[in-house]
């Protein structure tokens, strides 16, 4: 166990500072991810982690990727591309907390329940960043009329199609994770006892994507929406245009890390319940 834990403080801390180097991480991030990524370590395996590493990189990666066709609708979300404490914990923190649950109650469901997650985190996030991108304007989840790019709640076409392959991505690295750890007989007897499960691909994709169409449903509905008394735009900030914005709707405490939290469980509890009916 203590070894455990140095090899994955070490290893957090290290990929956490190349983080906060590359500007993907602020200092309250980096601190999180550094505890995040050292409980899933210790309490799960590589596997859990690397899985973990993989939503990170990739949307970190993707975050960064034709950033300035991005500005527009950066400037309406509350958080930016460099993510806080706050984003760490909203992503990665229920991801923690069910590999420690697995370590305390040793069963696979914790395994879906983590990979469910995991792929709606990395739904979510692909959606947003290459959804962007979308040359048509996205239409609002619960009307579907075309609304304004960064729009809260608003899908496309485009980045429907990436929260699909987030989703399956997440999926089949953990089935690859696993089966790596087989062969080189890495796992630690906790682990030992998932079995390496195919099926785990398409349980991700759809708790995932449904995850993904959750969190898109809370921003069209209950989070947090605010208006620049400058500009007039409509925005996820609590100040905009260098002034205080106003709220104009849904709930005063739902901002976006609410949301993912929100969100990410009801990915994890789609798992669970396939889990449940299919095994």
């Amino acid at each position: 166990m203590w070894l455990s834990l140095l090899f994955g403080l070490i290893g957090s801390s290290m990929i956490a500072l190349v983080a906060y180097r590359l500007q993907s991480l602020s200092s309250s991030g980096a601190l999180a991810a550094i505890g995040v990524g050292t409980i899933l370590y210790m309490s799960g395996s590589v596997a859990w982690f690397g899985t973990l590493i993989l939503f990170f990189i990739t949307s970190s990666g993707l975050s960064k990727w034709r950033k300035r066709e991005k500005q527009q609708t950066d400037s309406v979300y509350e958080k930016g591309s460099r993510r806080d404490a706050g984003q760490v914990l909203a992503n990665g923190g229920l991801a923690a907390v069910i590999s420690m649950g697995y370590i305390v109650f040793p069963h696979p469901v914790w395994w879906y329940a983590f990979v469910g997650v995991m792929a709606t985190v990395t739904a979510d996030t692909w959606a947003t960043e290459i959804g962007s991108l979308s040359r048509m304007e996205p239409r609002s989840i619960l009307s579907l009329k075309r609304v304004p790019r960064g729009t809260s709640g608003a899908v496309s076409r485009l980045g429907s199609l990436a929260a699909v392959l987030g989703a399956v991505v997440i999926g089949g690295a953990a089935v690859g994770l696993l089966m790596l750890e087989e062969q080189f007989e890495s796992a630690t007897s906790e682990t030992i006892r998932l079995v390496v499960d195919p099926n785990l691909i398409w349980i991700a994709l759809l708790g995932g994507f449904l995850g993904a169409m959750t969190d898109s449903i809370l921003g069209a509905t209950v989070q947090s929406m605010r208006r620049c008394s400058i500009c007039g735009k409509e925005v996820e900030h609590t100040s905009h245009c260098s002034v205080p914005t106003v709220h104009i709707r849904g709930w005063s405490w739902m901002n976006n890390d609410a949301v993912n939290m929100i969100s990410s469980s009801v990915g994890g509890g789609i798992a669970v319940i396939i889990w449940i009916c299919y095994y």
